[in-house]
């Protein structure tokens, strides 16, 4: 057995498990935990040892010497290169059953909650599902350009994607095909700068690009005459904000019948589907019963919110970025408000209410949050998290005033090990203090 295991020597391992994170799990001849992107659980792989730490490891294929059972030919030509996705590899009703079992590991093992099993609700579709992708161009020398993701084992390589991924929807792919076609030589047509954030997002009237990193205005109408589908051209700017270069100003997006406005930096699920599912779930389980006033934290462009107010009910939104909060209120119905501001800082003016709905980003919220809910919270919080850790962490400061009653997961982000988690909490402490 070896036990002086040195970075970049080889060994042979047998994966047993998926991490949260994607990578396959095996153990080291000297007992530490490896993790070994695109092995799937049964595989004898041949590896490199690319880290070592003292009770784990990273590792990198170098042979599949048995490929186990529970494993899939991948759709994506250049998946062995790319890091865009992580478990094309394991087959869709598998990776649902690992990312069940991402939720339960983390509500385990940091809020120490053993709940009755997690349901799961799948994705539509398991491919083309993506409304909204961002590529990075790269300006080399000699008028060289490669646009594409980041690197598998590689993150400062950018994969060049000249041909369709897997994961656009066929509007974005379409776009993204015709796009390489039509910037020209260098991509001039597009803004200047050695590296551009290139993020296509799908609307009702077509496909916006938004350009992020470069200056000048490039030439969006050329691209937005020869390229079909494409309905606009925006940049964003160095002090905040974005600059529309050419197209239609005003594009909406209608998601459960309520029509936002689709302001190019605003954040949406990039699933429309299976975000539809979730949005339901949320809905039906903030007027389950009698309210009066429903809080939308972090709210967007005011789906929640909107919807709530149109069905007759007091409700008032909570969102930091500015074109958000602008594109919330907007036409928005009687009964709908937005507090623009951090969560933070004016959840204070909101409460008391009948519901609060938390939707942060992958960070969580900020503790301020649940000291305010202790001290002053709703009978019923509904929580949307994009990552089961922060979502633990933040049950664990809110355990000794609130129980969750139920958890469901949906499956927003196929091909990665990316999971949405719904997890309803009923107040069992008295508020403390008012504001």
């Amino acid at each position: 057995m070896t036990l002086d295991l040195v970075a970049n020597g080889e060994e042979v391992v047998r994966i047993r498990g998926i991490a949260s994170d994607g990578a396959g799990v095996g153990d080291l001849p000297d007992g530490r935990t490896v993790f070994v992107p695109r092995t799937a659980p049964g595989d004898e792989v041949r590896i490199r040892v690319t880290k070592l730490k003292p009770r784990w490891a990273r590792g990198q294929v170098v042979e599949v010497i048995s490929p186990s059972s529970d494993r899939t030919e991948p759709l994506c030509p250049r998946y062995d290169e790319c890091g865009g996705c992580a478990l094309q590899h394991i087959p869709y009703g598998d990776q649902l059953s690992w990312k069940i079992r991402f939720v339960h590991d983390a509500l385990q093992r940091i809020a120490h909650l053993d709940l009755a099993p997690v349901s799961m609700c799948a994705s539509p579709s398991s491919y083309h599902y993506r409304s909204r992708v961002t590529f990075t161009l790269l300006r080399l020398s000699g008028g060289r350009v490669v646009s594409g993701f980041h690197g598998l084992n590689k993150p400062d390589r950018i994969v060049d994607v000249a041909d369709r991924c897997v994961l656009p929807t066929l509007a974005i792919s379409g776009v993204w095909a015709d796009l390489r076609l039509t910037w020209g030589d260098g991509a001039r047509r597009l803004p200047s700068g050695r590296q551009l954030r290139l993020t296509l997002r799908q609307v009702d009237e077509g496909v916006v690009l938004l350009v992020q990193g470069g200056k000048g205005p490039g030439r969006a109408d050329i691209l937005l005459k020869e390229i079909d589908g494409l309905v606009a051209v925006w940049m964003t700017m160095p002090g905040g904000g974005s600059r529309l270069l050419g197209g239609i100003a005003d594009v909406q997006d209608t998601r459960l019948g309520e029509i936002l406005r689709a302001s190019p930096t605003a954040f949406t699920q990039v699933n429309d589907a299976a975000a539809s599912a979730l949005h339901q779930c949320v809905l039906d389980e903030a007027l389950s019963s009698s309210v009066h006033l429903v809080v939308d934290a972090y709210c967007g462009t005011g789906l929640y919110g909107r919807k709530i107010a149109r069905l007759g009910h007091r409700s008032m939104g909570i969102e930091l970025n500015a074109e958000a909060a602008r594109a919330a209120s907007e036409d928005a119905p009687k009964g709908f408000s937005v507090l623009r501001g951090a969560v933070e800082h004016r959840l204070s003016e909101a409460l008391p209410s009948d519901v609060v709905i938390l939707n942060p980003p992958r960070a969580g919220v900020d503790e301020q949050v649940t000291d305010l809910l202790r001290k002053n919270g709703p009978p019923k919080v509904i929580y949307v998290s994009c990552d089961p850790a922060t979502l633990a962490r933040d049950l664990v400061r809110l355990g000794s005033t609130y129980d969750v009653s139920r958890v469901h997961a949906f499956d927003l982000f196929p091909q990665t090990p990316h999971v949405e988690v719904l997890a309803i909490l009923q107040r069992t402490a008295a508020p403390t203090a008012v504001g």
